[in-house]
């Protein structure tokens, strides 16, 4: 922490470490000489301080999904002593929760099969007569088969195996319901298991029905969820419910918030994120523009615009009804004399609504504008790195390795347009009373902005220069340094910030109440 002004500075306890001094110390070294590439190769292989965060969650494929259901049910057979069919069962039934299954199996063995649709006894299995052995007739399709070609489930029902394929296919095609597929036979409860569907259906069915059970163990589980992104097909699961940081960043590329599974949005929290996209919708600006520009109507209640100058309006067909736009009386036996001037509602509170659409409109189009920037770096951070990093490195022959700082440069601008998109949702949902909050709020946007612009521009059109033409060492090792300065600046600013706001700017009242404190004193 350093001090800022005076000691009557209400924030002199609260800026952070990166502040003016170190963006001017920045700006003096862009116009630095350099004798040697050693400054360069210094940055470079710069340690970083500290390790690297434990990551809070798991991107799972799907041969690593089968992995663990196979290993799941195979665990849990082997405790509870069960064919791994039934154990697959169970867990299907309590979402794949294996704590879960083993108190309430241990707690009442009974109550379990019985919920599941497991035997709850060992079930009797009749053979027809000896003379009758080699056939028996099909109670669905009532025609005689060989007895080598009846199945039953652990029920012991037993049905022609032609039966129980059309059986299953038909379950299969209405969808996840065949995960808790029964017996055919109408009063009995017992579900059927994978083993015999394996055993009977046909490979398309077999394939639709572990999709299907693949899906419900990431579907039916508190602390799984799939990739939002489209036509990914990894699943996260979650190890750190309820601990607040839920950004998570899939093998495909895509940033999302695990919680909400929108995009990744720190520092604002779902709620803000929740409230400021239905903000966003147009039928919700719709409304505040109707307040503002319209009148309902004082027979029908229609809203009505005002589109010319005389106050003598005339409603739409079929209502047609005539009256003031002033007082909204009628004006049959209306006098130009109107002194019954009435605005729609308190004039205080349509100034009010007029002042809240702009305030509006102030931060949706900064927030706008940061996005699309975003989305404009994530097309120049492609084309630097299949383009723009082959180019210079072939103009001042230096390998990818060593011109890994363009990527984490542009990386980290895609980030810092991300983070900085968010501030102005923050800042709109930022109580209107406390304005030292708001005073403090702004003064670390501004800096992070300032830094961000200065990052961006660099990377942007001072780049251009060494990817078009071949320019003299002396100078691009300058460009080098420099480019590495402000993404290590810039990173250090948004971290401040992203704390800052994540903590909802306590360090406003932690430092007042130190001033009060020492006032006292």
């Amino acid at each position: 922490m350093r001090r800022h002004g005076s000691d009557d500075d209400k924030f002199a306890e609260l800026i952070y470490i990166s502040g003016d001094d170190e963006l001017n110390a920045s700006e003096s070294d862009d116009q630095a000489e350099f004798d040697s590439d050693n400054a360069v190769d210094d940055l470079l292989d710069e340690p970083e301080t500290g390790l690297p965060p434990q990551l809070s969650y798991s991107v799972l494929k799907e041969s690593e999904i089968r992995r663990r259901i196979d290993e799941d049910a195979s665990h849990l057979s082997a405790m509870l002593c069960l064919p791994k069919s039934e154990t697959t069962l169970i867990l299907r039934h309590f979402n794949w929760d294996t704590s879960k299954v083993s108190d309430s199996w241990f707690a009442d063995e009974f109550e379990v099969r019985r919920q599941v649709g497991l035997p709850t006894a060992p079930q009797k299995v009749t053979l027809p007569p000896p003379s009758d052995r080699c056939s028996l007739t099909c109670t669905i399709c009532f025609e005689k088969h060989r007895l080598t070609s009846f199945h039953s489930a652990d029920c012991g029902h037993r049905f022609c195996r032609w039966c129980w394929r059309k059986y299953i296919k038909q379950c299969v095609v209405d969808g996840p319901r065949c995960l808790q597929l029964r017996c055919p036979e109408p009063s009995c409860k017992i579900l059927v298991g994978d083993d015999l569907i394996d055993q009977i259906a046909d490979e398309k069915v077999r394939k639709s029905y572990s999709n299907f059970a693949l899906r419900s163990y990431v579907e039916n589980s508190s602390k799984r969820k799939w990739c939002p992104a489209p036509n990914c097909e990894y699943a996260v699961e979650f190890n750190s419910i309820g601990e607040g940081d839920y950004d998570v960043s899939c093998l495909c590329s895509h940033n999302f918030c695990w919680n909400c599974a929108e995009d990744k949005h720190s520092p604002v929290d779902c709620e803000t994120v929740k409230n400021w996209s239905l903000k966003n919708a147009a039928d919700s600006q719709n409304e505040l523009w109707k307040k503002v520009n319209t009148k309902p109507c004082p027979k029908c209640s229609r809203s009505i615009e005002k589109n010319a100058g005389c106050m003598h309006m005339r409603c739409a067909a079929p209502c047609r009804h005539e009256f003031c736009w002033v007082c909204l009386e009628s004006w049959v036996g209306h006098s130009y004399s109107c002194n019954k001037y009435k605005e729609d509602g308190d004039p205080a509170v349509l100034k009010s609504l007029g002042e809240e659409l702009k305030r509006y409109q102030h931060y949706y189009e900064r927030w706008a504008a940061n996005e699309k920037s975003r989305q404009i770096a994530v097309r120049d951070l492609k084309d630097v790195r299949e383009n723009v990093v082959l180019k210079i490195g072939s103009i001042h022959g230096e390998n990818p390795i060593q011109l890994v700082f363009l990527t984490e440069a542009w990386e980290q601008i895609v980030e810092c347009r991300r983070v900085l998109k968010w501030t102005f949702a923050y800042g709109y949902y930022l109580p209107t009373g406390e304005a030292a909050k708001k005073q403090f709020f702004e003064y670390l946007q501004g800096q992070a902005d300032t830094c961000l612009e200065r990052l961006h521009d660099c990377a942007e059109k001072e780049m251009r220069k060494f990817v078009a033409q071949e320019s003299c060492t002396k100078e691009y090792r300058a460009f080098q340094v420099k480019l590495i300065d402000l993404t290590k600046l810039c990173r250090t600013y948004f971290e401040n910030l992203v704390r800052a706001l994540e903590n909802g700017l306590s360090d406003v009242e932690t430092g007042m109440n130190a001033k009060r404190q020492k006032m006292k004193n």
